[in-house]
């Protein structure tokens, strides 16, 4: 896609796990993007548990369910929804020490959520 070569944002398709978790990191860093990102496995469990090809958006609550579920992407993205949407959650959370654990586990050593957890929770039926 034109706009991503202009952003510099165009990457070899990885071929391992460590590879997609250099390009998360490598793209976080560039762009100090501070959100949480979970990185699929290379089976692609996440992708085919969310139907986030090409590209979707999802927010998940702190119970590890999906708490917002966007628009296929990357035309379908509605970055004021979505702001929109995280301000008000954000508003009517209940405290911390009364949120229940989230469901997403995070991978040993880069602090990247496991995609297996977030699968696992789709497949259930979250």
């Amino acid at each position: 896609m034109d706009s991503n070569e202009d952003e510099g944002v165009c990457y070899r398709q990885p071929k391992t796990l460590d590879e997609r978790r250099a390009i998360v990191q490598d793209f976080t860093k560039r762009f100090d993007y501070t959100v949480p990102m979970v990185v699929d496995t290379m089976d692609d469990l996440a992708e085919d548990a969310y139907s986030s090809w090409p590209e979707r958006l999802y927010v998940i609550g702190t119970d590890g369910t999906i708490a917002y579920k966007g628009g296929v992407g990357p035309f379908g993205f509605e970055p004021d929804e979505v702001e929109a949407w995280l301000a008000d959650y954000a508003a009517n959370m209940p405290p911390v020490d009364e949120q229940v654990p989230g469901g997403v586990e995070e991978d040993a050593g880069d602090g990247m959520p496991a995609a297996e957890s977030a699968a696992e929770a789709a497949a259930a039926g979250a």
